[in-house]
């Protein structure tokens, strides 16, 4: 097998791990490739960076894709996800001032229920909320839409959403120029550890299984390098494979801290990675189960129906056609790269390509390929129900 070196782009934050790890754990070198991680300051400049050939693959937010393939977000070439890189992981978080007036309300910042939390929020801010997320075609944008929208309040039509990348998110807070923001870890903790925010609500409480960010590739790519493509899907699916071994936990994070990747303290990773929570200045501690996955309920398996519902989503709020969006969307989540790559591991995949999302309140076996998968709960926290079907 050749040695060959796979340029992939990533943004510092600690839904990246698949990645790195794959490359620091030596699961790419099995594979017989190196990986030379290229980081990049904001996702717009990472989406170009792929689309235009500067890196054979990325780290991506999941709505990437499929706004590229809606004709959203500018030009460049077509991108496909090839894999799930991670499951949750985002929080909501307020200004300080904002933090005051919502408690004032007598809300207790319990950090598990978004009804309350987001009636909360209304409440405090009214019709002049301005938002922070990192990129407008993004789940942060896309979940923050749908919750806010649900109580009442159409996003983002009267919210203002403001774009800024994560690792500015705690100086956009300082600054004044967002009220409130929803971001990846480390960035949501690194606002409460520098005392200019508090954290509202994990998006996890939005939609318990959100796909988050995906391993993208240019299509073209992709379909002339299917060996390449192959060895990086296995790759990664082993690197979280290992990160989702309890005894993990501590090397990971000291290897996401190091200057080359996140270059901030374990212990702030560490709580990412364990779901332990600081939520505000004064130390207050949440733990939320499964706050970003990256291995288990079948997380890294790129669901067709993951990619028509983020479709249907943008479709329903700029004014295009569901059903060819929600098409057009499902098409880029492949599930026939996934499994052609893994054939003859281990693995163990879901039989369907497509699954009605939102519809397990509780974990549940799935038929799988050599018997079952147990998913995870995906409940909205609306009890919404997404049946693909509707248009695939």
């Amino acid at each position: 097998m050749r040695s060959v070196t796979l340029k992939v782009g990533f943004l510092p934050l600690v839904d990246a791990a698949p990645l790195i790890m794959a490359e620091e754990m030596g699961f790419a070198a099995e594979e017989g490739i190196a990986l030379d991680l290229m980081p990049s300051p904001s996702w717009s400049a990472l989406r170009d960076m792929l689309s235009f050939g500067r890196v054979d693959a990325a780290h991506m937010l999941a709505p990437v894709p499929v706004a590229g393939a809606l004709g959203l977000g500018g030009g460049g070439a077509a991108l496909e996800a090839v894999s799930v890189l991670s499951v949750n992981g985002n929080v909501i978080g307020v200004s300080p001032q904002l933090a005051e007036k919502i408690r004032a309300g007598g809300h207790g910042f319990g950090f598990d229920d978004a009804e309350a939390a987001g009636r909360a929020l209304i409440g405090a801010s009214g019709e002049a909320l301005r938002i922070g997320v990192p990129f407008p075609f993004s789940m942060h944008a896309e979940l923050v839409f749908y919750w806010l929208t649900a109580l009442g309040l159409p996003a983002p039509q009267n919210v203002q959403i403001r774009t800024v990348p994560p690792p500015l998110m705690a100086d956009a807070v300082a600054a004044g120029e967002v009220d409130a923001f929803c971001v990846g870890e480390p960035w949501g903790s690194m606002a409460v550890e520098n005392g200019v925010g508090e954290l509202l609500l994990p998006c996890s409480a939005i939609w318990a299984f959100s796909p988050e960010k995906v391993l993208a590739m240019r299509a073209d790519w992709a379909a002339n390098e299917p060996a390449l493509r192959g060895r990086m899907i296995r790759a990664v699916w082993r690197a979280q494979r290992w990160l989702a071994e309890p005894g993990s936990v501590m090397l990971a994070a000291e290897i996401l801290s190091r200057p080359a990747y996140l270059d901030l303290s374990a212990e702030m990773i560490e709580r990412a990675l364990t779901g332990r929570i600081v939520i505000d200045g004064r130390g207050t501690t949440r733990k939320v189960e499964s706050f970003v996955t990256f291995f288990d309920g079948a997380a890294s398996f790129p669901w067709r129906s993951q990619g028509a519902w983020i479709a249907r989503a943008m479709a329903s709020r700029l004014g295009l056609d569901r059903g060819e969006a929600m098409r057009k969307g499902a098409a880029v989540f492949r599930p026939d790269y996934f499994r052609e790559a893994l054939h003859g591991t281990t693995a163990d995949l879901p039989g369907a390509s497509a699954k009605i999302e939102g519809a397990n309140p509780s974990e549940s076996a799935v038929a799988s390929e050599h018997g079952t998968v147990i998913l995870k709960r995906d409940s909205f926290f609306d009890g919404h129900i997404f049946d693909p079907n509707e248009a695939l």
